[in-house]
């Protein structure tokens, strides 16, 4: 309530949150995790001191769900969740070390989560953390939106940087000690490239750094990724992300050579000092406000607009005396927010592993844009893709009006698809 209050009072005397390019300084070289040097044996105990926290709190209604967005099915029917816990039991099986897994789950995803969870995932650790919800406010008045409707639309998860507040209310970090934990590595459980590394974890032990965020180096595919930035005012590295970022400087913001990393939001902290920072913050970090302005019903456009205050969890960077980006390869990286992404990671541009992990086969994945009035929400995709197309052979897939595709059917080069019809393979 108190963080809540915080940010209200920001938005209520006009706070947007923005951060110009004239503040801040680009970051142009980082550490690279290909050219450290860590000790098996180091790792191994590394990671056997690392919890492993998945951020589950999103219903993926940009996509048209209702349930967990972990419970869509990715590859070969199986679903985020699967994939995430097949990635543990690999790991678990080859270093012999009884990894944890932990989920930050949110009012709307934990029943249906914990009811999809393998009972062997479970340790000493409990296998999830509830995060708050607050409020959606009406844009135009400030006061709590009514959505007789749907009256759980009302209130939201505050985004993914409510989970300091989370974990100091419950007093999780220090559980985790006291079980003899010493790192943190916590990612979206929609990426499906952040499986559980030995050799990160033993860098990040190594270092002895208080936080360590995971960047990757920005291609066209990544334009609206935060990237991390030097202050000017005080020197300190902060995170900007898209939504803070002013319209006049968009064109800095998507600069490559400019900003040549952005920010993949899998990130390593050092329990213990992350502790001590929330004893003394109360919990209440006062990181930099995001104003999230949406339908109150994502799925209805003419439904009322609503402001959702949040907060990116990265932005903590900034908090911290010793913090260090590590940068990583980029099938670190694979997200799904999108149809677009869906397509891409369910296509044969990927070679799914024994191990649970998604190996590009090619140099670069595919660039896949598909007509958002036709293929935005998933029962939609799921129709008008009755097969999945090859796209291993492509460079780009433009896709405009109501296609349908069924049948073997293989793409190649720069395809792009005008009007609308059935495309039927052998």
């Amino acid at each position: 309530m108190r963080v809540f209050e915080r940010y209200f009072h920001q938005v209520a005397a006009g706070a947007t949150g923005l951060i110009p390019e004239s503040s801040i300084t680009p970051i142009t070289d980082v550490e690279r995790i290909e050219n450290t040097q860590v000790d098996p044996d180091d790792a191994r105990q590394a990671l056997g001191r690392t919890v492993f926290l998945k951020l589950n709190g999103g219903l993926g209604t940009s996509m048209g769900l209702d349930k967990a967005k972990s419970l869509l099915p990715v590859r070969n029917g199986e679903t985020f969740l699967d994939i995430m816990t097949r990635q543990i039991f690999q790991v678990r099986k080859r270093t012999g070390v009884d990894v944890p897994l932990l989920f930050m789950n949110s009012f709307r995803t934990r029943a249906d989560t914990l009811n999809a969870l393998d009972p062997q995932l479970r340790t000493d650790l409990p296998l999830d953390v509830l995060q708050n919800r607050e409020p959606k406010i009406l844009a135009d008045s400030l006061k709590p939106v009514s959505w007789n409707k749907n009256p759980e639309l009302e209130w939201c998860p505050p985004g993914h940087g409510d989970i300091y507040t989370t974990l100091y209310d419950g007093d999780v970090l220090t559980r985790l000690l006291d079980a003899g934990y010493r790192y943190l590595n916590t990612s979206n459980s929609d990426n499906l490239g952040a499986y559980p590394s030995a050799s990160i974890a033993g860098w990040f032990a190594a270092s002895g750094a208080d936080y360590a965020p995971e960047v990757c180096e920005r291609t066209l595919a990544d334009l609206k990724g935060g990237h991390l930035a030097r202050r000017n005012s005080d020197g300190r590295v902060i995170l900007r992300d898209t939504a803070q970022t002013p319209e006049s400087d968009m064109h800095h913001f998507t600069d490559l050579h400019r900003h040549p990393f952005f920010h993949t939001n899998n990130l390593w902290f050092n329990i213990e000092s992350l502790r001590d920072l929330l004893r003394e913050t109360e919990g209440v970090v006062d990181l930099p406000l995001i104003r999230n302005e949406k339908n109150v019903d994502p799925t209805d456009s003419a439904s009322p607009r609503v402001i959702q205050m949040e907060c990116a969890m990265g932005a903590i960077v900034e908090k911290f005396a010793y913090s260090t980006p590590i940068c990583v390869p980029r099938g670190r990286f694979l997200p799904v927010k999108t149809t677009n992404d869906l397509l891409t990671v369910r296509s044969d541009a990927y070679e799914y592993t024994d191990e649970a992990r998604l190996v590009l086969r090619t140099d670069a994945a595919p660039v896949v844009s598909l007509d958002s009035k036709y293929y935005k929400f998933i029962q939609d995709f799921e129709t008008r893709f009755q097969t999945l197309p090859s796209l291993a052979g492509c460079e780009s897939f433009t896709v405009e009006g109501p296609w349908t595709f069924a049948g073997n059917i293989a793409f190649e080069g720069r395809v792009e698809l005008r009007g609308g019809g059935t495309v039927r393979g052998a």
